[in-house]
């Protein structure tokens, strides 16, 4: 007989997540899997490289717990070049496992027992446990298709004295919007004068199209000063499982955010971060995705224009919405679930990044993809025209 321990969950629900539950499914029924958000083709050849030079060099040893200074140095360079912001390289910087350890600490770091945090959903499934675990309560402002625009007098009305903090991610991924100018002027306002620390998820900053600037908190010095932004060394790169991004913000906070992280992994792996340090000192290796990605999408938009999905344009990251009302009137996750099994093509459903889901029949797909698969993808979906 097994005698188990008590075991009481810290998190409400436990499971398993949707990319989890989908990525499966596609396996299973080798289906082409437009749902999970990873590219189907390789980093940069130069960049590999460069990782093997280090490794063969002998960078296999602890790196400081902000990261390499050179790596610093090279990502200061980078934002006062890209968003006209001076950051100290050894005090407003920190370099982390990845865009989720980054959130995951700062949220640690920032939220205590009975604070408000304010989320956008439909939100990347981490907000909600990481807040939920530090003892926080989650906010959620619903967003919908087919604008998922923000009301922010409706925000101002969700500021309680309770609230610590307000998690944006722009550009936005479940949905492939991205915040404005005045969106983020607004955002400012809202929080002068308040202890409020936006949280920026600004992950896909490069992967924005039709002539947008995205509009980072470092574009604002005011709002800067009690914000952090993340980013995502596996998003520019089409490197996801480096797991190895970084977090920026006014020195006060990251003092309080190093004071965390150097209990969680103190440090992250070190001959990546020579390998990116001397990538990314030439700013055309990350300067040509706004159009890459855009073709990508807009060879989809081509491709699938018989397919009977209407889709939300993406503004931003490499995920489209699109809704299939036209063809079904099944629950997303069961639409997604029919389209993998049936179909061919995974998809992740829109249902799980919400807390009270509005009942939207709306899918997610990635285009993260080589024009093969997008096009092998189309063929499939056009079953649905039945």
């Amino acid at each position: 007989m097994s005698n188990h321990v008590a075991v009481n969950p810290k998190l409400p629900s436990g499971g398993t997540n949707i990319f989890t539950i989908m990525s499966k499914l596609a396996t299973e029924h080798k289906a082409i899997n437009l749902g999970q958000g990873f590219p189907d083709f390789e980093c940069d050849e130069k960049l590999k490289e460069l990782v093997a030079k280090h490794v063969r060099e002998g960078k296999n040893q602890y790196a400081p717990l902000a990261g390499l200074p050179k790596l610093n140095e090279t990502l200061s360079k980078k934002m006062e070049h890209v968003y006209g912001m001076p950051i100290d390289p050894t005090s407003q910087i920190c370099v982390t496992a990845g865009a989720t350890q980054a959130l995951y600490t700062a949220i640690m770091a920032f939220v205590n027992p009975g604070d408000e945090v304010i989320i956008f959903e439909p939100a990347y499934d981490c907000y909600k446990p990481q807040i939920q675990l530090a003892g926080g309560t989650v906010k959620p402002y619903n967003m919908t298709y087919p604008d998922y625009e923000i009301d922010w007098n409706e925000v101002k009305d969700m500021v309680t004295d309770k609230t610590r903090m307000i998690v944006i991610n722009t550009p936005h991924n479940p949905s492939g919007t991205v915040l404005g100018e005045q969106d983020m002027q607004t955002l400012e306002e809202i929080v002068s004068g308040t202890n409020i620390i936006v949280l920026s998820d600004e992950v896909y900053e490069h992967l924005i199209f039709d002539g947008e600037k995205h509009q980072s908190i470092m574009r604002f010095p005011k709002l800067f000063e009690q914000s952090l932004a993340v980013f995502s060394f596996g998003k520019t790169l089409h490197a996801t499982g480096w797991k190895l991004g970084y977090i920026v913000g006014p020195e006060y906070l990251i003092k309080e955010f190093k004071s965390i992280h150097q209990w969680n992994v103190f440090c992250t792996n070190s001959f990546v971060q020579f390998a990116v340090a001397d990538y990314l000192t030439e700013p055309e290796n990350y300067e040509y995705l706004p159009s890459f990605f855009q073709e990508k999408r807009d060879a989809m938009n081509k491709l699938f224009k018989e397919v009977p999905l209407t889709p939300k344009v993406a503004t931003g990251t490499y995920f489209q919405a699109y809704d299939y009302s036209e063809v079904s009137d099944l629950d997303d996750l069961s639409f997604a679930k029919y389209l993998t099994s049936e179909i061919g093509v995974a998809a992740i459903p829109m249902s799980p990044f919400y807390t009270n889901p509005p009942g939207d029949k709306v899918i997610r797909l990635c285009f993260a993809k080589k024009e093969e698969t997008i096009h092998a993808a189309a063929e499939r979906l056009l079953k649905l025209k039945g």
